[in-house]
């Protein structure tokens, strides 16, 4: 069996993937592949994680905790997702690092189901908009407090990918870009879920409602009817024209920040899409894009 931890990062989702896949459990539980209840599993494993302080869980833990999350005795694979697996917003930036406690706290997951395959999911997003966004739910009205002397133009995902993949080199992660998210939405479903091409997702233009709207949902799904894509790229450069013509003030995202000026987030940017590179190449990586 394979346990997928989706574990993030902060305001890159806001459940919807985990929405998307609870619309098709019936179907996907008929493959064997298990999408529980957030109710279930997230104060679990919280409970448990803080309980065994790191070590491996007994069998005997092994085993309950899995009873509690799912009612199916066997399955392929268990989907767990949850942005705060590692740590709340607030403390997503730390000791010059994105999510400084990260590493050991996939150890920790990964302790939990020692007897059990393990993959990690991840998406990425522009420090530009990623640092303002989780800054905006730390409740933290002071942003250096908030940055825990660190330095944004120094911040790297590839460096928490590393330090994942140092503690638990036999867990694989599948990574993907934020701003990629509405074009590889189908790709990343399949990607968690494991379905094969012969699987149709219900409902899987839904997320691209919150971006461009009903009128604009309505819009795409009657052109996909009438001119269905022979291809995923196909897929791709339609939705990508409907969101330029419809969620192009949505996926806008204004800046605010004391000294972050125009050429600060080129910058930050810049930065960001050379890390992306590193992120491709790194073993044990499947990165998804367009």
């Amino acid at each position: 069996m394979e346990i997928v931890l989706h574990v993030g990062a902060h305001s890159t989702d806001e459940d919807n993937l985990l929405k998307c896949l609870y619309k098709n459990k019936a179907g996907l539980g008929q493959r064997g592949i298990i999408i529980p209840e957030p109710s279930r599993y997230r104060p679990a494993i919280r409970e448990t994680m803080q309980a065994l302080v790191g070590d491996v869980a007994p069998i005997e833990t092994q085993e309950a905790l899995l009873d509690s999350i799912m009612d199916e005795d066997q399955a392929e694979r268990v989907v767990l997702s949850h942005e705060s697996f590692f740590c709340v917003p607030g403390r997503s930036i730390g000791n010059g690092e994105f999510y400084p406690t990260a590493s050991l706290k996939a150890a920790r997951l990964r302790n939990l189901f020692s007897r059990e395959d393990v993959r990690f999911c991840i998406a990425v997003r522009n420090p530009a908009t990623f640092i303002p966004a989780v800054f905006e739910r730390a409740k933290d009205p002071n942003f250096e407090h908030f940055l825990d002397g660190s330095d944004p133009m120094a911040l790297r995902w590839s460096g928490l990918i590393t330090r994942i993949r140092s503690m638990v080199p036999d867990a694989p992660i599948t990574l993907w870009c934020n701003e990629d998210t509405p074009l590889l939405w189908p790709q990343i479903l399949k990607a968690i879920a494991g379905t094969d091409d012969g699987f149709r997702f219900e409902g899987v233009n839904d997320f691209l409602g919150t971006i461009m709207g009903r009128g604009g949902l309505n819009r795409l799904e009657s052109y996909l009817e009438t001119h269905p894509p022979q291809t995923e790229n196909q897929r791709e450069r339609i939705i990508a024209a409907f969101l330029d013509k419809f969620g192009a003030a949505a996926l806008e995202q204004e800046i605010d920040l004391p000294g972050w000026t125009e050429a600060y987030v080129n910058q930050l940017s810049e930065f960001y899409d050379r890390d992306l590179e590193l992120l491709d190449a790194m073993p044990g990586v499947t990165f998804l894009t367009p």
